[in-house]
């Protein structure tokens, strides 16, 4: 709960929402970024419901849209890019319009809310979308609190704009102390349209990928484990056709990252006093882009994930998936300039914005890492075996840079634990072959205590799944009815995403569930990218051996070769949405519809 204050020195979260005013207008951008992508919030860019029917007025629009000088125009909604913080209390009912004055359909949904499905805003899914001059309502009780988001769900919108961060407020006290709050919305942004973009992916593998292995590196990979080895992590790969460099689809080659709407050289401020307890509430509401978030000389105190409240973790960087969120707690001891520094998977860019006691005050950026690289592991290999080939695996896996893969199309796409489309697949697995699966992973692993690629070497303490505890114990402590055995499959040649190698338009139906069951949902990633899995309309029980304190998450980021489960128990009937929360993975098949019935197969 916040802080009471003891003296003059503290102002509230509202006096501070009305003395510090958006410094927009000075720098004439004041119709393109909302006020708290510069020094704190300003009121007209705090949404609350207003009225005895608690109503709040949304408008989606095409507006200008200013990247560090370089102009081009998004879909904003309110006038601008993030949309504008909502802020909503549990425990009440609200009505949200929203107004399309676009020429095209659109949409809103409200990531991570429980709600009744046909306010949960998926066009085909749960209701038929906005048409352009027409006006929907969204209608639904508030019945949780936390750090949220909302987006489009229509065509490539969110990457155009078409995002904003929501806080829900207890209606109970909060756990969590704090002085001062902010959120910090992170997102990628392209010049290009986003529908060239997709098309060069579809196009040619690895198009914005600037950053493959070369012969030198190869080279030093000899040196430090010996011929056999190197050649036979070159090969592995080759045979394959992958690259231990393809890492994200969309890179800083063409994505500017941005910062509360604010990219690199803009600089978002965030401001404090020494002694205050800062609550950074950090979403993940990129297109294509996962985040590592460090604050150079501030330890971070993560209190909440996907708007849960977890008990508090002590950490120094945290890797965030799309549509994930963390909230954090800071306490700056001395009067100067913190970087907040969010770092691309890839390390092809950052975005980046100042915690200060001050205006316009700016500390030193952090230099970007070395692009990591996929391991023997990532392909689902199995690595005792690896070993006794006499491959020095401890020291292959803390490689950072190695070599280009060769592209050999006549290799046996069966060498070494990997199975290709027509393989049998694992035991037990179910059917996930055809065009949309490349291969699938032999062996699969447990992955909740590893950080992800490229993390945990530089002796920083990193999140990782196994830290996460609710707060809260976890109100069905059923023992679940049944399984639901999923595998994420893709051909990245192709760009081909899909759930057991099959596209939406593939499935001849939804994945049916009960109404209040208790089910395992498991999740194996039979790829080599990281895929951010959301699940509409209920929690899924991440199951990191916290029993009835395992997390609730509404998007859990998956590795690759990772097998993970989560209890799932469905409460409201209806149609939801299952997707890959890369927009490109999900537009291009990695998505399915959740059907929940009641006993007698009725979704009303």
């Amino acid at each position: 709960m916040k802080k009471e204050e003891k003296n003059t020195k503290k102002i509230s979260r509202r006096a501070f929402f009305r003395y510090t005013a958006s410094i927009g207008a000075v720098v004439g951008m004041s119709t393109i970024l909302p006020a708290y992508a510069f020094a704190g919030f300003g009121e007209r860019d705090v949404l609350e419901p207003k009225g005895a029917d608690n109503i709040l007025d949304l408008t989606i629009s095409e507006i200008p849209i200013n990247i560090d000088g370089k102009t081009s125009t998004a879909i904003g909604i309110n006038g601008s890019v993030p949309g504008p913080l909502i802020r909503l209390k549990e425990g009440e009912d609200v009505l949200l319009r929203v107004k399309n004055e676009l020429k095209e359909d659109t949409s809103i949904h409200w990531h991570g809310i429980i709600l009744p499905f046909q306010m949960d805003g998926v066009p085909g899914v749960s209701f038929d979308g906005i048409k352009p001059g027409e006006t929907f309502e969204y209608r639904f009780p508030v019945t949780q609190n936390g750090t949220y988001w909302y987006h489009s769900h229509s065509k490539l919108q969110e990457q155009l704009g078409h995002y904003g961060p929501m806080i829900i407020e207890p209606k109970d006290n909060d756990p969590v102390e704090y002085d001062r709050e902010y959120p910090v919305l992170l997102s990628d942004w392209t010049f290009e349209s986003p529908y060239d973009v997709m098309n060069n992916i579809k196009k040619m593998d690895g198009y914005y990928n600037y950053q493959k292995r070369t012969f030198g590196e190869f080279f030093k990979d000899v040196s430090e484990d010996g011929f056999v080895s190197a050649f036979k992590n070159y090969t592995s790969f080759a045979r394959m056709r992958m690259s231990p460099t393809d890492l994200a689809d969309v890179t800083g080659a063409t994505y500017t990252y941005l910062m509360n709407g604010r990219g690199p050289e803009s600089n978002w401020n965030a401001l404090f006093k020494k002694g205050e307890r800062i609550r950074l509430r950090f979403i993940n509401g990129s297109a294509g882009s996962t985040f590592d978030v460090r604050i150079p000389g501030l330890k971070m105190t993560v209190v909440q994930a996907d708007g849960q409240n977890i008990e508090p973790v002590s950490i120094e960087e945290f890797r965030i998936g799309i549509a994930e969120t963390y909230d954090v707690i800071v306490e700056p001891k001395e009067e100067k300039a913190f970087t907040i520094f969010a770092e691309s998977l890839d390390r092809s860019g950052f975005a980046r914005g100042t915690l200060a006691p001050n205006e316009g005050m700016a500390a030193a950026v952090p230099v970007l890492r070395p692009r990591p690289t996929r391991t023997m592991k990532d392909m689902g290999m199995n690595m005792s075996d690896m070993k006794m080939d006499g491959m020095k695996m401890d020291n292959m896996e803390k490689k950072d840079n190695a070599m280009e893969g060769m592209d050999n199309g006549n290799m046996d796409h069966n060498m070494m634990g990997m199975s290709g489309m027509n393989s049998d697949p694992v035991k037990h697995g179910p059917d996930r072959h055809g065009v949309g699966a490349a291969a699938i992973a032999d062996n699969q692993y447990n992955r909740l205590n590893e950080p992800g690629i490229g993390l945990g070497k530089d002796g920083r303490k990193v999140l990782v799944y196994n830290d996460l505890k609710s707060l809260e114990p976890n109100i069905d402590e059923r023992k679940p009815e049944r399984e639901v055995e999923l595998h994420l499959t893709g051909n990245m040649e192709r760009y081909m995403w899909s759930f057991d190698g099959k596209e939406f338009n593939e499935v001849k139906g939804p994945i049916e569930f009960t109404q209040d069951e208790r089910l395992r949902l498991i999740l194996v990633n039979d790829t080599m990218m990281e895929h951010p899995i959301h699940l509409h309309g209920m929690w899924m029980e991440l199951e990191n051996e916290n029993g009835i304190y395992n997390p609730r998450k509404h998007t859990l980021l998956i590795q690759p070769a990772q097998r993970i489960s989560a209890l799932v128990t469905p409460r409201d009937k209806g149609r939801w949405a299952f997707h890959c929360h890369i927009l490109y993975h999900m537009e291009m098949g990695m998505f399915r519809v959740v059907q929940v019935s009641d006993k007698n197969g009725g979704i009303y």
